[in-house]
């Protein structure tokens, strides 16, 4: 696959979607240190893609990959994603160039690493022009 940069991003066939280890499915069967110990056995068996989002949990999924990956950052294929906006209970789709450079910084930041290899849009705003968010993502 190309990014936006013309580098190649190789990955496997298979990667480990994250979402449900802090979000979305039986808190009751959530445990930390067992994630985290799925995630180190999946790169120990050759699963490098990883993928998470700010609004799994919303930002503990993020938080829980990055303490997974530290030290063995150089082991992953890291994507991430942005859109879902939440402030003062309400919910909306924010694809502005702004708030894009916000959440990558805060995203770069729980995920403590320096670049996300795969940074795209959990769902689209079409009131956005689409090169305006594609350029904000490219910076």
């Amino acid at each position: 696959m190309e990014t936006g940069g013309g580098h190649h991003l190789a990955v496997g066939a298979l990667g480990l979607g994250c979402m449900g280890m802090t979000f979305a499915y039986d808190s009751d069967l959530r445990d930390e240190t067992e994630s985290i110990a799925v995630i180190h056995r999946a790169l120990e068996l050759g699963v490098t893609f990883l993928d998470t989002a700010d609004a799994y949990g919303p930002f503990t999924n993020e938080e829980l990959v990055g303490r997974a990956i530290a030290g063995r950052r150089d082991e992953v294929v890291l994507a991430t994603k942005f859109a879902n906006r939440r402030e003062d209970g309400r919910r909306w789709i924010d694809n502005s160039p702004e708030w894009i450079h916000q959440v990558c910084d805060d995203s770069l930041r729980r995920l403590g690493v320096e670049h996300i290899d795969l940074y795209y849009m959990h769902r689209r705003d079409p009131a956005v022009p689409i090169a305006e968010s594609v350029g904000a993502m490219a910076e």
